[in-house]
Parts: C-alpha cells; structure tokens; sequence
C-alpha cells in the first residue's frame, strides 16, 4: 500500500479486499514508529486498540456485509477533541489524562463511516495559536523542514499526514488552524462553513468549527459528507448542498468571477513567496477559463477584530476547566486574566458588532466576486520556538509573526465562509507555501470544484518530503 495515497483508494481496496485493515494500520504504526520522533506530531498511541479494531474491520470485510464509506481506515484525532476512554489534555501541563467520558459529535461522525481512530496528535495548549508547540508534549516539526514549525493549531495533524503516518487527520480551525498548517506542510486544508460540521458547543462564538486535513482533494470531500451530518438537536445547521460534496470533484465550475487579493487585511507586509503562490493559482484558474481579477474587498473594523481577540477567545478559554492553572503557559493565564476584566455589555456588544459586518463582509461575495483568491499566510513557516516566545513575551500586544499567519484566514472565521488552502508553491529550498480560496456562504461545493480542477496542475499529492517517502 501506498502511505501517501488518498483514504477514498484505500477504502476502496478493502472493500474488494485487495488490502486489509490490518495490513493497513500495522503500516502507519511502523511508520509512526519509525518517524515521529523526528517530528512529534503524536502526543498519545492506542496501538493496541488500533490493531484489534483493524481485525473486527477485516472480519467485517470478509463477512461480505455492507461497509461504510471509510472501513477499516485509520485517522489520527486532534489533542483539542474528546473521545470516550481517551485523555483529552488540551495540550496542557495543567490538565489530567483521566480518559474522558463523551464523544464529540464530528469525531462520532467519523466513527460511524468506519474510520479507526489512532492515536491523538499535538496541539499548541488550548488551540489559540499559530504554531503547534507547548509545555506537555513539546515542539512538533515540519516533515519538510525540521528547523521550521508546521503552523497550528493542528500542527500535529498536518506534520502526521505530511510525513505518511496517517492517510487524513481529524483537526480543527478557529482562525486558520486547518488551513496554515495545510499550507506550511504542502497539504489540503479545507475550513467548513459555520453549522457544517455538528459541535455541541459552537466555540469562539460560532467562529470554530471541526473538520481534517488532507493531501488529496477527494478525501476533503468525502471527509466532509461524513462529518457533516447534520445535529438535528443543535441551534442551527448549514443548509445541505444539493449533491454529495463528493460528487463535486472533477464536476464543471463553469466560467467565475475570482477576485484576486495580495495585500493582508491587517496591513501587515506580505512574503514575496506568499504572493508567488497567490498568483501561481490565478495564472491556473485564468487557463481554466475564469474571470480573475484584482480587488480590494471590505474586512472587519479593528473594533470587532478587537472584540474577537480581547473579548470573545478570552472568555472561551475560561470554559476548558484546569487542574492546575499555574501548569499554563503565561500568555493564556494572561489571556484569562483579560476576560475578567471586561464586562458582559462589551462582550454582548461586540458579538453584535461582529453580525452587522459579517453581513456586510459576506454580501460581497455573488455581487463583486464569486470567489476570493488569497495568499493563505503573509509569511513562510517560521522557525519553531519563535511564535510562542513572542506570545509569552507580550500575551495581549501586538506580534508581528503570527499576525502574518492569521491575516488571509481569520476573517473566515469571524464570517462563516468556507474555505481552502492549496499546496500551490515552494520555495527554493521546497518549503510549501499555500494559496486560499474563499467562498460564497455554505458554497464549500464551489472550493472543492475548483481545488480539485487545479490538483493535477500543480501535482501536490505525489510531491513528498524526501526525508520521509
């Protein structure tokens, strides 16, 4: 079996029985063995539940009954969700590994198609940053270069699906954390739109959603229809699209306005290779035949960002109850410190803020464009330990790295848009660099018609990291 090849093929070789589960997980376990030290994208193994389940699913195969979707196919689970009879430690010192009672509901998803859940991977402590590093576990890497951090805050996901040792990772994104890790590891990162994906606490004030990151586009796809089954006892669930996303790929797009952005949001300078990468994917969708297109779209006020940041991820953190708080790292005890200072009327107000303009911001989208093409970061992966050091230093200023790495995704975040990043350039030393494209509200059917009309253009799923092919 190919470690690198799409969870759809080796789904579809179980099910004629041209591989087993078995053979299937004992494969990535000896991977995971072999490479992950060098990376450390796994916090957490349950080899042994891995392999029994691989002999259930192989036993299923050979009785000839009917299959889900992704039998007998492992999939690693992010340090931020909750499994029954799993530790879920939020990647902190401060919180016990007594194994957790209930399933989150994407993650049930995922066992329901048929998937094994193997293992959990890092996370930075709580998932507010950019980078995938804290005090419990340690520093994960990226497979393409290990002096260089795979993003975050599903840093661990990406790294594991990046280096072979998992086929598709469980992850999730409350201001890119699906999408920079995907970009900085040459990897498919799709966000869902808000209420795709089922949680039963809307984190971030509905800004976070669950979700995976994959190499190939299909896989996004699939991973999708399953995980977004919808929670008929939640508030509220993203319309359901008028086919399987899985149908999607390779489905005609027809002819789209694609507005093309290169200067961030947040002002910030914007990497040359980040730019690259932008326009190397406009150069491909104006050879598919679209309308691509400068503009100069209408973001968020810095009051509602300011809501966002000072307000809204503050006060969510006080949800994750510690064991031991003083186990934290500075920059979240300073971060928890901030929301009580603040008053209810502030926040109540800058959720309100935080409506209007989503309103404003996603009516753009079908009226001056159909989609918007941007870099995914404003700068290239940086060097593991940077990030967290600046965050500890000045937990509540401003800080120049990973305001670079937010700049193109949050936004999405804040809105509910859907969107993507794709594995469209390196650098001359072959560090990936992603470019983004977002869609219409709900439209996630759009994206993938689009990534997946460019996937053998650009050839990412069989460029790997020569270190662990």
């Amino acid at each position: 079996m190919n470690p690198f090849g799409s969870a759809v093929s080796l789904a579809q070789a179980v099910r004629s029985k041209q591989v087993s589960p078995v053979e299937i997980a004992q494969e990535y376990l000896r991977r995971i063995d072999r490479y992950d030290p060098r990376v450390n994208a796994f916090v957490w193994r349950n080899d042994d539940d891995v392999l029994q389940a691989a002999k259930d699913a192989e036993a299923a195969v050979m009785s000839d009954g009917e299959l889900p979707a992704f039998h007998g196919i492992p999939i690693p689970v992010k340090d931020l969700n909750s499994v029954a009879g799993q530790p879920n430690t939020f990647g902190s010192a401060g919180i016990s590994d007594v194994p957790r009672t209930e399933t989150d509901l994407s993650i049930d998803r995922l066992q329901q198609a048929g998937f094994l859940l193997m293992g959990r991977t890092n996370t930075p402590e709580m998932g507010p940053m950019s980078v995938t590093e804290n005090q419990r576990y340690g520093v994960t890497r990226n497979p393409w270069d290990l002096r260089l951090s795979p993003g975050g805050s599903s840093g661990g996901a990406a790294a594991a699906v990046a280096a072979g040792l998992a086929p598709v990772a469980q992850a999730s994104d409350g201001g890119g954390s699906i999408r920079m890790p995907s970009s900085s590891c040459g990897l498919v990162g799709l966000k869902p739109s808000r209420g795709r994906v089922p949680m039963r606490v809307p984190a971030w004030e509905h800004s976070a959603t669950d979700g995976a990151i994959t190499r190939h586009v299909a896989d996004a796809a699939a991973l999708l229809d399953v995980m977004s089954v919808p929670d008929l006892l939640g508030w509220y669930h993203a319309p359901a699209p008028d086919r399987p996303f899985a149908e999607e790929v390779g489905r005609d797009s027809g002819q789209l306005r694609i507005g093309l952005l290169l200067s961030a949001p947040t002002g910030v300078p914007v990497d040359d290779e980040c730019v690259t990468a932008a326009t190397s994917l406009a150069h491909a969708l104006e050879d598919l035949g679209h309308d691509v297109s400068p503009v100069e779209p209408r973001f968020f006020s810095l009051e509602a960002t300011q809501a966002f940041l000072d307000l809204i991820i503050p006060a969510a953190l006080h949800l994750t109850p510690y064991d031991d708080l003083e186990l934290a790292e500075p920059y979240l005890r300073a971060l928890r410190a901030q929301a009580l200072s603040r008053n209810c009327a502030e926040y109540a107000q800058g959720v309100a803020r935080l409506h209007l303009e989503s309103r404003q911001i996603n009516a753009q989208w079908g009226h001056d464009f159909d989609v918007l093409l941007t870099p995914t970061m404003a700068c290239t992966p940086p060097p593991v330990g940077t990030v967290l050091q600046e965050k500890n230093a000045d937990p509540t200023g401003f800080r120049m790295t990973e305001t670079q790495m937010i700049s193109f995704t949050s936004f999405a975040n804040l809105t509910g848009l859907p969107a993507i990043s794709l594995p469209v350039h390196r650098t001359a030393t072959g560090v990936p660099v992603g470019a983004q494209l977002v869609g219409a509200p709900f439209d996630e059917a759009c994206l993938i018609r689009l990534a997946s009309a460019v996937e053998s253009v650009f050839g990412w799923t069989t460029t790997l990291p020569d270190a662990f092919r």
